[in-house]
């Protein structure tokens, strides 16, 4: 079993009159099942309302199955007496930082998860120390977070779960609300702390370019998963990622659109620097054809 898996889940949105009697069922995870390897850069990808989120709130227990089990960490996330423990071992960071930071002063935000659960001063003050020094925002521990930027509250969300020390942090979206710099930082910051902390990532985004470097990308649709692979191998199928209303990174759907030219592009390119080296060995190539295109 990996560090998170869902055997079966099931979870159904319950509308319910003022009386309590059932208005309206929406099901927003349908027999889904999965399991996400422990160290592992896992991306979720799906349009609005493909149930994405609503998986990220299992793994956090937050959401509990309506059918079917969620297990983190061998913790059954429906035991009401391990759900502590399950939020300390997976930590979630959101859409708006400004949800999740409520100290006036940058360390004090950060050091207070640990606090609460706790920690004894001097551990709180060295894991400040590491999860501030991890996200490469310590020149700021004494700032008020209303004086950062978008990406830099970010971080500040993620230290402040990093000092929790957690085993897995879910990201639901965490680039939505920030600018391109910012979604840059933020994404540069999970990458190295699932590098070089060994920290599984599970990142929930809808922007095809911040999942190019991820170990698993994972499709879904209607509440289940539809597509599971390797980026190389999700990305190469342009027209069924389209059929589940899905963009490709603008490079790759370039490759594509030559490749349907009859370019000897190779399928599923991911960066601009395997396009152009990719596109420069065609042209080489098509150039040598023809010198050795015998004269009449």
């Amino acid at each position: 079993m990996g560090i998170i898996k869902a055997d079966r889940l099931v979870f159904d949105y319950i509308r319910r009159d003022e009386e309590e009697n059932i208005e309206e069922v929406d099901r927003a995870i349908d027999d889904l099942s999965v399991d996400v390897e422990k160290g592992s850069f896992v991306a979720i990808l799906g349009h609005n309302g493909s149930g994405k989120s609503t998986l990220a709130k299992h793994m956090n227990a937050i959401l509990i199955p309506t059918e079917g089990t969620v297990w983190v960490s061998g913790m059954n996330t429906a035991d009401e007496d391990r759900v502590w423990e399950i939020r300390k071992r997976a930590g979630m960071v959101f859409q708006n930082p400004d949800n999740q930071i409520i100290g006036n002063i940058v360390e004090e935000d950060v050091g207070f998860g640990p606090e609460n659960i706790g920690v004894p001063t001097d551990d709180i003050w060295k894991r400040v120390d590491e999860s501030l020094e991890a996200v490469g925002m310590t020149a700021y521990r004494y700032k008020s977070p209303n004086k950062l930027s978008g990406g830099q509250k970010q971080r500040v969300a993620i230290a402040g779960v990093m000092a929790m020390r957690p085993e897995c942090i879910v990201l639901d979206e965490p680039t939505a609300m920030l600018d391109p710099n910012g979604r840059k930082e933020v994404i540069r910051t999970v990458r190295e702390l699932n590098q070089k902390e060994g920290i599984t990532v599970l990142l929930i985004t809808h922007y095809m370019e911040e999942v190019i470097h991820a170990d698993r990308v994972i499709v879904m649709d209607e509440g289940k998963i539809v597509m599971d692979g390797t980026p190389r191998e999700i990305f190469s199928r342009v027209d069924e990622l389209k059929s589940y209303r899905l963009d490709v990174p603008q490079v790759t759907e370039l490759a594509y659109e030559l490749r349907k030219a009859g370019a000897d592009i190779p399928a599923g390119i991911l960066s601009l620097e395997e396009f152009v080296e990719s596109f420069m060995k065609t042209l080489s190539e098509g150039r040598s054809g023809e010198d050795r295109t015998p004269t009449a």
